[in-house]
């Protein structure tokens, strides 16, 4: 077809495709592009979209069938779109209007678009059966031409204006029939999912009126035919009032009962009530079981399971007794303030701790229930969570009476040191309650917001670090101190405990293995080095491993005694080293207390040419740093009686505390490190038999420190023969161990000086002579 050239009129929030009749409100330029069509004599306009990016590639050509006004008083014309026009480059012409040839496209209708319209108006018909337009529909029925039929979604409501632009640019039918059955395809499926779903939302609606209603109304006809209420209502007050509960006890549960009875099964209260009825009816109220009156029984039970721990068993037996007393003389055993004991066992990992709790219900004859609070930062797991909220729960020690089924069971509280505190709260604060026996006979849990009787309950908890427990939590609890085994109760665990239970354990009869009392001594001595036993028992698994290899390979019969642990188990993994240690000057041997028990700290100085000062390495913290000051402050001031020559402060002074990967803190190094200086100043030797613990003050005075059996039990694994010790701990030796006594030389001093004389070695030595030679 021939290019004709005609005004164009820009239009932004429609597209007008052939076919279509459009009022279009006028502004100037659009009024300006009427006024030239008119002009011309053609009234033809080309009405082409407004793009932000570019000029429109297409338009449509349409004529001015009307200008006159809207009802609101705006100019307006009204448009009827004829054909698809490519619009070319912009000419001149009449008038203010903006003049561009445009070339009319031919529409080439081929069979396979006949069928793509066929197929078109099937999905229109579709769409518009869901709107009931049925007018519409006739309409639709008596189109014919494929491009009429496409340029018909011009008035489709479910296509975008972008998705219109792209059909009026499209001068393919076919193409264009395509692009519509996709997009119409798209609707409805869309509109098909949008119906469902709100067809089951009004019927779930629906459903619900309807269930209320009914249940209305059968309230209203129990009511006019004087029946009860509804039986999961009746059985809750039937088991309430039929439980052995407390009256305190039982008027919150009625209140409870009559909430559910009012309520309906729809709402989530009726879970929450369920709930709290079924937690609190569970609950062993009025439940205890009898303690076991024969104390040399008791005392033999424990006896049976635990070797040593003395002090622990006392404790329970005074416990025992004390209550079979006072039952004889009818004097109130069960339950009220105070009536309870807590108990705190504090020792290394592997002494029996936990253990002991479970033997102690033994001899008691109660129930058992241990509660882990390793890790634990929530104050809700102790407390429990209100009611309020999802998914509610009475707390760990609730729990641990439900599981035990009596008011007087024996709970072992395992880690309390672990115990941690955040944003939720310090669980350790919510122990304080449960712990202090003056307190817990009235013991409110959040979740059962009623008083809880545990007096009469046994609590024992367990720690590794007395320290790391909140003071106001440790002055609840009776300390009793686990501070390890010697090596002869090592070996006596070993034979009568251990032995016997990985002989179990690895399916080896005692006829078939054998370990001699020597063979175990090494392994306590020298494969081993800790306070407890784990590491021994884990040996002793290893070698009957072994064992029961060999005999399944044809052996009849092992009997292990000291040389051949090397070849069941390796070689020794800690042999002394005190004395390849302190064979120069400047080595100290200290001793120390860890998490995991007594220890050796060995205490390094040196010094060198260079600017005067001291260097502390090894992750000290800021205690032990005041320490070295303290201790090098003493041996200047104190040089001319220490006979060390002050031209020795003049250096740079270096002190280390292997193993420089662990922090270690604490003032009990003092007097070794007044004892490392003073041997390097004086270059006299510290004897390596010798260990010492105390803190020392400026004016050489030795003060007491903490856990002093620890500390000779691991001088004993550490080979040393003499301890010096703060005069103060003197009355500490009584908890020490006979034994550990005999091998070990104890000497109880108040002054720094008599430790450097008896530390170091003599002047005139060897070691000496050697050093000032040097």
């Amino acid at each position: 077809m021939s290019v004709t050239r005609l005004p164009v009129l820009f239009v932004t929030d429609l597209v007008v495709l052939p076919g279509m009749v459009v009022p279009i409100e006028l502004d100037e330029a659009a009024r300006a592009a009427i006024d030239a069509a008119q002009s011309s004599g053609d009234e033809r306009v080309l009405v082409a979209p407004r793009l932000e990016d570019r000029y429109a590639s297409y338009g449509v050509v349409a004529t001015i069938e009307r200008v006159g006004r809207f009802s609101g008083g705006a100019p307006a014309a009204v448009l009827k779109a004829e054909q698809r026009a490519e619009i070319g480059s912009g000419v001149t012409g009449p008038g203010a209007a903006l003049w561009v040839e445009v070339e009319p496209v031919d529409e080439v209708v081929s069979e396979r678009a006949h069928e793509l319209a066929e197929e078109y108006k099937r999905l229109v018909v579709a769409v518009l059966q869901r709107r009931e337009a049925w007018q519409v529909i006739d309409q639709v029925h008596g189109m014919t031409d494929p491009a009429q039929i496409a340029d018909a979604a011009g008035y489709a409501p479910y296509l975008s204006i972008e998705r219109k632009r792209e059909l009026l640019e499209q001068p393919d039918v076919e193409r264009r029939l395509e692009t519509l059955i996709e997009w119409t395809r798209e609707h409805l499926a869309e509109s098909e999912l949008t119906d469902k779903i709100g067809n089951d939302v009004r019927e779930g609606m629906e459903k619900t009126q309807r269930e209320y209603l009914l249940r209305q109304q059968l309230a209203a006809i129990r009511k006019e035919l004087g029946e009860g209420e509804p039986e999961g209502s009746e059985d809750y007050r039937a088991r309430v009032e039929a439980a052995d509960v407390p009256e305190a006890v039982r008027t919150s549960l009625l209140k409870e009962v009559d909430k559910l009875e009012r309520s309906s099964e729809q709402s989530p209260e009726t879970g929450w009530i369920r709930t709290w009825l079924d937690t609190v009816l569970d609950l062993p109220w009025h439940v205890t079981t009898e303690d076991s009156t024969d104390v040399v029984a008791a005392r033999a039970v424990l006896d049976a399971d635990h070797h040593g721990l003395e002090e622990v068993k006392d404790r329970i037996v005074e416990y025992l007794a004390v209550r079979s007393r006072r039952a004889e003389r009818g004097l109130q055993v069960v339950g009220g303030r105070g009536s309870g004991a807590v108990i705190l066992l504090a020792g290394p990992p592997g002494v029996g701790k936990t253990s002991l709790g479970e033997s102690v219900a033994r001899a008691l004859g109660r129930k058992f229930v241990r509660v882990a609070l390793g890790g634990v930062r929530d104050e809700a797991e102790v407390r429990g969570h209100r009611r309020t909220y999802v998914g509610a729960l009475p707390g760990r020690i609730v729990r641990a009476i439900k599981e035990a089924g009596s008011m007087n069971p024996v709970v072992l509280l395992d880690e309390v040191d672990k115990v941690g505190a955040d944003y939720r709260g310090d669980p350790a604060a919510a122990l304080l309650e449960v712990l202090d026996p003056a307190q817990n006979h009235t013991f409110r849990d959040h979740y059962l917001e009623l008083d809880l009787d545990l007096s009469d309950v046994l609590f024992i908890a367990t720690a590794n670090v007395v320290e790391q427990i909140p003071s106001a939590l440790l002055d609840r609890m009776e300390l009793v101190t686990l501070d390890g085994y010697t090596e002869d109760d090592k070996v006596a665990i070993a034979r009568d405990f251990l032995l016997p239970r990985q002989l179990e354990r690895a399916a080896v009869t005692p006829e078939e293995f054998t370990i001699t009392d020597a063979a175990l001594r090494e392994l306590a001595a020298n494969y081993t080095r800790e306070a407890g036993v784990r590491q021994m028992e884990r040996l002793l698994a290893k070698a009957l491993r072994k064992a029961a290899t060999k005999l399944a390979t044809g052996a009849e019969r092992l009997d292990v005694d000291e040389p051949d642990l090397k070849e069941l188990i390796g070689r020794p993994r800690f042999t002394p080293e005190a004395h390849e240690r302190t064979s120069v000057p400047g080595v100290a041997t200290g001793l120390a207390v860890t998490g995991l028990g007594g220890d050796v700290l060995f205490i390094e100085a040196s010094a060198s040419d260079g600017k005067s000062g001291l260097t502390l390495t090894g992750q000290l913290g800021d205690v032990m740093k005041e320490s070295a000051q303290i201790a090098l402050s003493f041996v200047r001031a104190h040089a001319d009686v220490l006979g060390v020559d002050p031209a020795f402060f003049e250096k740079a002074i270096h002190v280390h505390v292997p193993a420089g990967a662990t922090p270690k803190d604490g003032p009990s190094a003092g007097i070794t490190m007044v004892t490392a200086l003073t041997s390097l100043a004086t270059g006299r030797p510290v004897r390596s038999e010798v260990g010492m613990t105390g803190e020392v003050t400026l004016n050489g005075r030795v003060l007491p420190i903490g856990g002093l059996k620890q500390k000779l039990l691991a001088a004993q694994r550490a080979g040393l023969t003499e301890v010096f010790v703060p005069l103060r701990n003197e009355p500490d030796l009584d908890d020490v161990p006979a034994d550990v006594l005999e091998s070990v030389t104890v000497h109880v001093v108040g002054d720094v000086l008599d430790v450097v004389r008896g530390a170091l070695t003599p002047a005139g030595t060897a070691g000496a002579e050697a050093h000032a030679a040097a």
